[in-house]
């Protein structure tokens, strides 16, 4: 089989959501959606690339490169997402996807790329391996099962307020500050987290398409007036019933008090409250203090994700 590779944008209605499709089918524990996929391109104009690979006319395959969102945008490498639908593997259409990502990250003057992948799927894994790619960390992914469970009790620690940025919209440079001390605390093998300024800080990890500020916790020192810690919930793209832990973060004078099982206790619960079906986080697996809140909460292990690092196709 040759694969016809032709790019797609936002006006390409048909192309978009033969990508969602195939990305979708492919790896449904990694979804995406028009909604997150317009979202992507208004917040970031320019960064995100797009392909399909065609057969006689029919799309068999897709992928995706740009700016790595947690990083800046000076950051050496894009990001990679190749999905080939099982029947069509091995027939040439990964390889070529691979060939024009590359052709568009060396164009942005990029020298590699990254990318995430479950260890669920060893096909990906072998296709990356085979082009160079390496394993640069490793992320334990758990979830919490919300059938029958009841909401948890917050019970945050004396002197902590447990409010939600829909409530008290004041409080996001509050939780932009937090962030700027905690992200570099984040074990990982990889580069630090670019927390950017506020206003970058907010479109991505606050007003990010899926992310309910109902559900954005945020821990205040009642006494001062400081905010202590957030804890945020982002649906899994297209979907209603699934949420991940977008970010749980405490700063350090504030840590060892019980904040973080207090804002994790407070998305359960509201999780559960608007009949949420399963939640899911993953932590390096050094982060152990994280991992240890997460089992004591009830979460359950899944298959692993690798943060995996790799070169560009060589130029024909």
């Amino acid at each position: 089989m040759t694969a016809a590779i032709r790019r797609i944008d936002l006006a390409d209605e048909i192309g978009l959501l033969a990508y969602v499709r195939i990305r979708n089918g492919v790896t449904p524990d990694n979804t995406d959606s028009l909604e997150q996929l317009r979202w992507e391109d208004a917040a970031y104009p320019g960064e995100a690339v797009r392909f399909l690979a065609e057969s006689d006319g029919i799309a068999v395959g897709t992928a995706s490169t740009g700016r790595i969102w947690m990083h800046e945008r000076g950051f050496e490498r894009w990001w990679l997402g190749i999905w080939v639908e099982p029947e069509a593997r091995s027939r040439g259409a990964g390889s070529a996807l691979y060939s024009a990502l590359s052709e568009a990250a060396r164009a942005a003057g990029k020298t590699g790329f990254q990318t995430e992948l479950s260890e669920a799927y060893p096909d990906g894994r072998r296709f990356l391996a085979n082009r160079g790619f390496v394993e640069i960390e490793r992320n334990k992914m758990v979830r919490l099962d919300l059938a029958g469970l009841k909401p948890p009790g917050i019970a945050a620690p004396p002197g902590i307020l447990v409010t939600t940025i829909a409530e008290r919209p004041d409080l996001v440079a509050g939780v932009h500050a937090v962030a700027l001390e905690a992200f570099p605390d984040i074990p990982s093998t990889d580069e630090s987290i670019d927390v950017g300024a506020l206003e970058a800080f907010v479109a991505r990890d606050v007003e990010r398409v899926g992310i309910p500020r109902e559900a954005f916790f945020v821990a205040l020192d009642e006494a001062s007036g400081e905010v202590a810690g957030y804890a945020s919930l982002i649906y899994s793209a297209g979907s209603t019933t699934v949420a991940y832990h977008d970010m749980t973060a405490v700063r350090r004078a504030y840590r060892g008090r019980g904040i973080a099982g207090a804002l994790k206790r407070a998305t359960i619960a509201w999780a559960i409250e608007n009949d949420l079906e399963a939640l899911d986080t993953g932590n390096d697996e050094t982060n152990a203090p994280m991992r240890a809140v997460n089992a004591a909460l009830g979460y359950l292990p899944l298959p692993d994700w690798l943060g995996l690092r790799g070169p560009l196709a060589p130029t024909p």
